[in-house]
């Protein structure tokens, strides 16, 4: 049996519909911030109970914008975690801050716990990243925040309808950064990504920052950049939000089967542990495993294309050499890249071939 990672040839099986959207828009010739990009930025603000969205060209924009929008530059630092995808510290880098790393829980979220003994005079933000649908403990990071003075920018590339106490991932802080990869739940075809907030001020001073700083076609108000989300992958956004709810509640359903299975398998796995509090959006469904590289292995020769995100933190990457660290600084995060595993879990998986997964696991540790 095959279990293939992506996706996307069933995701868009019916591309006629959503080509007679984009048909549309070559028939208006509406192509830059068009109509379909104000309707999807209205839709996508509603889905999260948000005032605001801004669409702009992926989601390393989307955190990248939110930083300078928020004042963040040369000289400032910005605390965040190391497991994360490059994206993440990218968009920091690219602000001119410092990426700041601290150690992660075993919910591969930040912990909250270490976050002050890396606050120095230079820190000015927290960018707490929602991995794999996980949503950060926004309720410990931001009272934390507040009592320093720091602004929060939400890495929420990969969370969108996540949550905790019912309040979604993004829309803690003063902005959260959304992705539109096709490989995100939510999905186009391309990159595109999504900045959310509830201050009007940080919305307009977004709306110029994605557009050349343009207040019109005459008047430049700020330098700004061209980050603009593109009309046709807004048409093709609109296509898919109404599809929102049963994509994640379909990769909820997967994953409590595989967590309910795999448990089973202790101590060989380690399955991360579910807060009634949170909702999980599986983004990626991730476990740790004992022998990993060999069970990866064995899935993929069984026709499972499991995959590892990611073998070498952050910190620990050639491109972060400049920042000091070594290895060993943040010893959760390091175990956990020698030893998680991730699987399928998409919404067009079949049953069978969850029990197929599930099955070659036990199997390789039978």
């Amino acid at each position: 049996m095959q279990v293939k990672y992506s996706y996307l040839q069933e995701q868009f099986a019916d591309y006629p519909a959503i080509l007679e959207r984009i048909a549309e828009v070559v028939r208006a010739g509406d192509y830059t911030l068009g109509q379909a990009v104000a309707e999807f930025e209205q839709c996508f603000a509603a889905c999260l109970g948000a005032h605001y969205a801004v669409g702009v060209n992926s989601g390393t924009d989307a955190l990248f914008l939110a930083l300078k929008a928020a004042g963040i530059g040369p000289g400032d630092e910005v605390i965040t975690a190391p497991n994360t995808f490059i994206a993440t510290i990218g968009a920091i880098n690219a602000s001119g801050a410092r990426p700041v790393f601290m150690d992660i829980t075993d919910e591969f979220v930040i912990d909250p716990a270490l976050i002050e003994q890396a606050i120095t005079p230079r820190t000015k933000a927290i960018m707490p990243v929602h991995y794999a649908g996980v949503c950060a403990d926004m309720d410990q990071i931001l009272p934390l925040a507040q009592q320093k003075g720091l602004t929060v920018v939400e890495d929420a590339c990969q969370a969108i309808g996540a949550s905790l106490q019912g309040q979604k991932a993004g829309t803690f802080g003063l902005a959260g950064g959304f992705s539109l990869h096709p490989l995100k739940n939510l999905n186009v075809w391309g990159d595109a990504g999504v900045i959310v907030t509830d201050d009007l001020q940080l919305r307009d001073r977004l709306v110029l920052l994605r557009n050349h700083g343009l207040k019109n076609r005459d008047e430049v108000e700020i330098f700004g950049y061209n980050s603009r989300l593109d009309t046709i992958q807004a048409a093709v956004g609109l296509h898919l939000i109404g599809q929102l709810e049963w994509i994640t509640e379909t990769r909820i359903k997967w994953a409590q089967r595989f967590d309910q299975a795999l448990a089973k398998l202790a101590p060989q796995v380690k399955v991360p542990a579910r807060r009634p509090q949170k909702r999980y959006v599986h983004h990626l469904y991730m476990f740790q495993a004992q022998r990993r590289d060999a069970l990866l292995a064995f899935l993929q020769a069984s026709g499972i294309e499991a995959k590892v995100h990611y073998p070498v933190p952050l910190h620990l990457q050639r491109c972060a050499a400049p920042l000091g660290y070594r290895e060993g600084d943040f010893p959760v995060a390091e175990a956990q890249a020698r030893s998680i595993i991730t699987l399928p879990v998409h919404q067009h998986l079949r049953e069978e071939q969850v029990e197929y997964m599930i099955a070659k696991i036990s199997e390789f540790y039978s």
